[in-house]
């Protein structure tokens, strides 16, 4: 079965991993301060939602890392 990936051109491609390794960078900046926050937040008032708020968000950036290395394997077999 062809992947998703395998529609695009090679420009297709480039562009979109240049978006993505934008798009990782700022979340992790995000998540990062979201775990300081946290660990203030918890520090001030204990336990609460904010505490564990970060956990609901750190998946999503293994995912995008993910994305990103299957764009790099499609483009290495295109060459």
């Amino acid at each position: 079965m062809a992947s998703i990936l395998s529609t695009y051109t090679i420009e297709e491609l480039k562009k979109k991993l240049k978006k993505q390794k934008t798009m990782l960078i700022i979340q992790s900046v995000v998540l990062f301060l979201m775990i300081v926050f946290a660990v203030f937040s918890t520090i001030e008032n204990g336990l609460s939602f904010q505490t564990f708020l970060p956990l609901f968000f750190a998946p999503m950036l293994f995912v995008m890392l993910f994305e990103i290395k299957n764009i790099k394997k499609e483009l290495i077999l295109r060459k």
